[in-house]
């Protein structure tokens, strides 16, 4: 089972405008609504690659069932815990070739809510165990940091594999579990060290760093300037991925979509080089997309072909 975990899931809804005034009256010329949530993003792409994903989240609300909807309309399974807010949504401006994102809070978790998709997640596992788990996205409030690391432990006791995609203290205290595999973009991986990531080198120094503080392997994605990958194990060998250049639409959910590239690739087996050719293909091909997750599996296939993958010396 590939399970992606969401906690903070959103509708995405995307507004191009052909004016963006600040202070006074502006009208949209295209209003296209769909499921959102890095998680989300990640079970999309991995229905595009071919595989059958699991989405476990929250959802309440109007939004909420929209929410469902969407995914269930994309042929993805859906595991809900009903809650008594209501599923956020996200807004992202489209204007002049650039994209404002405006992201709501999220509804406040209770106890019980949270107890309660803690229980079906540990359910899930123990019906399919050695499962691949994907962690992703910000935790919403009443949601405590360690989280995900409880998470990281629980899939483990049923010898499944733990993708993280957070930042912060959830992403500190997430390495603290061992988790399988650690994808931050170099924001959240510079936020994390305390050092400037301008290029590949610097990006793999910060690399080793999330490896001695418990991954047991991750990239560090540099966005248009490529993908860099390594793995605990093969000490000395990591990969960097340098996509074609690309005119984007909109790089909104090109990370997540690298994500779904990669535990797709685990699931399959693939060489690390495989995986991070696939992995940079999919955050190339979001970027073409209509929306966040929405790549395309022709755009995937040919940008595989063109991806350059080199080992760092």
């Amino acid at each position: 089972m590939l399970l992606c975990v969401s906690l903070n899931p959103a509708i995405d809804k995307r507004l191009v405008l052909h004016e963006l005034r600040v202070g006074q009256v502006n009208r949209a010329v295209e209003a296209v609504a769909a499921p959102g949530g890095k998680a989300a993003h990640v079970a999309m792409v991995l229905r595009t690659l071919g595989a059958d994903p699991v989405w476990l989240g929250f959802a309440g609300g109007a939004t909420g069932a929209a929410l469902l909807n969407g995914l269930r309309a994309l042929s993805i399974r859906t595991e809900s815990i009903p809650v008594a807010g209501s599923t956020r949504t996200n807004l992202e401006l489209v204007h002049a070739g650039q994209v404002t994102e405006i992201l709501e809070p999220g509804h406040v978790v209770t106890p019980s809510e949270l107890q309660q998709c803690e229980d079906r997640f540990g359910r899930l596992l123990a019906t399919s165990p050695q499962s691949i788990v994907i962690l992703s996205g910000s935790l919403p409030a009443g949601v405590p940091p360690d989280f995900y690391a409880r998470l990281v432990r629980v899939t483990h006791e049923f010898r499944g594999r733990a993708f993280v995609d957070s930042s912060g203290e959830p992403l500190k205290l997430a390495l603290a579990a061992k988790p399988d595999f650690v994808k931050p973009n170099q924001q959240e991986a510079e936020a994390w060290s305390g050092r400037k990531i301008e290029s590949a080198r610097p990006a793999e120094a910060t690399l080793a760093q999330l490896l001695e503080a418990g991954a047991l392997a991750g990239a560090i994605s540099l966005g248009e300037r490529g993908l860099v990958c390594a793995a605990a194990k093969q000490k000395g060998a990591t990969l960097f991925a340098k996509g074609p250049a690309l005119k984007p639409r909109s790089t909104v959910g090109s990370g997540d979509s690298s994500l779904a590239g990669f535990a797709f690739g685990a699931a399959h087996g693939f060489s690390p080089a495989e995986s991070v050719r696939l992995a940079a293909a999919c955050g190339a091909a979001n970027c073409l997309a209509e929306g966040p997750g929405l790549a395309r599996a022709e755009d995937i296939e040919r940008l595989k072909r063109e991806i350059q993958v080199e080992t760092l010396q």
